[in-house]
């Protein structure tokens, strides 16, 4: 099934829907499953569909590092609603990984075949794919650089903040290494309510001492801002 036609509307709704609960296609960190979907588009979601916008603006923070991000990337149709089922049944496992002993990737891949294979040629050519997919690691192997996900909440003075212009201001910090996600307004108390937001920052650029500094600036229409939830990508 998947996500469909990802150049027309409904594919673009189905990814959407999909991504509403969800920061990655698979798992809990970017993977080539992401870039496999990244790279099916034809460019950014339009602004209403505000959960594939958020991942498609946080998958393109890894530009320069997409062939770096784990996993094997398979067809499109293989990612999205009922397409785990399918994509099992029709992709080839990855080559079993030996058990690492010091923590370097070179150790990753088991180059020889075990003792129970008995045919020779079907040795060769199973030891001759494990070590041109060892060659391939080694020779994408690039720096990932460390990033957070960051969740702040930004109270303002009263009921009677202009919302809409305090959360202009919190977007308005602009500086390397962060980006700006999904927002929302959530309720406190006595009508008065909170800006909850996303940032994607990359560790050595960005501290939450920054964020909170240059948020709090804006005193006529922030009060405090506290961090929600932080999280290593």
């Amino acid at each position: 099934m998947g996500f469909g036609d990802l150049h027309k509307p409904e594919g673009l709704k189905t990814l959407d829907k999909f991504l509403e609960d969800k920061s990655y296609i698979e798992g809990f960190q970017p993977s080539q499953a992401d870039v496999a979907v990244y790279q099916g588009l034809s460019g950014a979601p339009a602004a209403n569909l505000v959960h594939a916008l958020r991942w498609y603006k946080h998958i393109g923070s890894y530009s320069k590092d997409l062939q770096a991000l784990p996993g094997v990337k398979q067809h499109l149709d293989s990612y999205g609603p009922g397409a785990s089922a399918a994509a099992g049944a029709g992709s080839k496992p990855a080559a079993p990984a030996s058990a690492s002993k010091g923590g370097d990737d070179d150790d990753d891949f088991e180059l020889f075949g075990s003792d129970e294979e008995a045919n020779d040629e079907e040795a060769d050519r199973v030891k001759a794919e494990r070590l041109a997919a060892y060659e391939a690691k080694k020779s994408t192997k690039a720096v990932i650089i460390a990033k957070s996900n960051i969740v702040l909440d930004v109270k303002p003075w009263d009921d009677e903040t202009d919302m809409a212009k305090l959360e202009e201001c919190v977007r308005s910090v602009q500086c390397d290494g962060l980006l700006w996600g999904a927002s929302k307004f959530v309720p406190l108390a006595y009508g008065i309510k909170k800006l909850q937001i996303t940032c994607v920052v990359e560790d050595d650029k960005v501290g939450t001492d920054f964020l909170e500094e240059e948020i709090t600036k804006f005193e006529d229409y922030i009060q405090s801002v506290d961090i929600a939830a932080f999280n290593k990508i």
